[in-house]
């Protein structure tokens, strides 16, 4: 899937919602920030391989940032999620702007990485757009372009089915598919002759599609009104240009397992 069509799909899609629920917004409020918000900011700490792709497995911490508008539907959010910044919610669909911090990764890393091309500290921008068919299931969809780090497209779609057990406990579960574009690839697993020289793996050019399909679960406790924390494991199978990478083939392992364990907390405030 090429960058262009990536970026198109993604724009269609954010397009749509905002002219749907444009007319009730302008109707409703005096700027486009006035209203009722909510921000959601809390961490995840989870065991995860060293880096995409590796075979080993090291202690990780990463952010879960939210702001979207508050409403009475029913809500969702996913330890997958990136941060994000909802300015189309019409309680059925909402969409925004979503970024993702992206971490140096090179030798230091993992041994595995010696005398590849580090990747720079930087991040990745874009837009998201989900939607709730049902009131107990959402799909949500992810295309970001990297900065600095990299300078391809991912995308990420997620389907997550999800039930209350009980007033404060609700478990949920789905399929993970993503994409990448030939420079996103080039960048994590691609080997130049340079590179090859250095580390001792052949050389690799490869092109974009698929990177990986998975599953993920979690266990989610509104331990109060505020706070939720969640135990969760996802599962990702790197396929295409990713699980042919010398690097995944002879270092390794296109099976990526990671466990962890997140908290959030909600802050509501009100804007003129």
């Amino acid at each position: 899937m090429s960058k262009r069509l990536l970026l198109t799909v993604s724009g269609t899609i954010l397009l749509a919602g905002f002219f749907h629920a444009a007319p009730v917004e302008a109707q409703e409020k005096r700027h486009f920030w006035s209203g009722d918000w909510s921000l959601t900011v809390g961490a995840a700490g989870l065991v995860a391989p060293s880096f995409e792709g590796s075979k080993d497995w090291i202690f990780k911490v990463s952010p879960m940032i939210s702001l979207s508008r508050q409403g009475s539907a029913t809500r969702f959010s996913s330890r997958n999620d990136n941060p994000s910044f909802g300015f189309v919610d019409t309680g059925v669909f909402r969409a925004g702007v979503v970024g993702k911090l992206v971490f140096k990764r090179d030798g230091d890393t993992d041994d595995d990485l010696k005398g590849l091309d580090p990747i720079r500290f930087g991040g990745e921008v874009g837009g998201f757009a989900e939607i709730y068919p049902t009131d107990n299931i959402r799909i949500r969809g992810e295309v970001r372009r990297g900065i600095r780090s990299h300078e391809g497209v991912v995308a990420d779609v997620a389907v997550d089915v999800f039930d209350d057990l009980t007033p404060t406990v609700r478990v949920s579960g789905g399929p993970r598919l993503s994409f990448a574009s030939a420079e996103y690839f080039d960048a994590y697993y691609g080997v130049s002759a340079g590179e090859s020289a250095r580390s001792g793996l052949p050389r690799y050019s490869p092109g974009g599609g698929v990177k990986s399909v998975g599953a993920g679960a979690a266990v989610t406790w509104k331990t109060t009104d505020k706070i939720t924390t969640s135990v969760f494991a996802e599962y990702e199978r790197l396929l295409g240009a990713a699980a042919d990478s010398p690097l995944v083939e002879r270092r390794g392992s296109p099976d990526q397992v990671t466990l962890g364990l997140s908290a959030t907390y909600r802050f509501d405030f009100s804007l003129d």
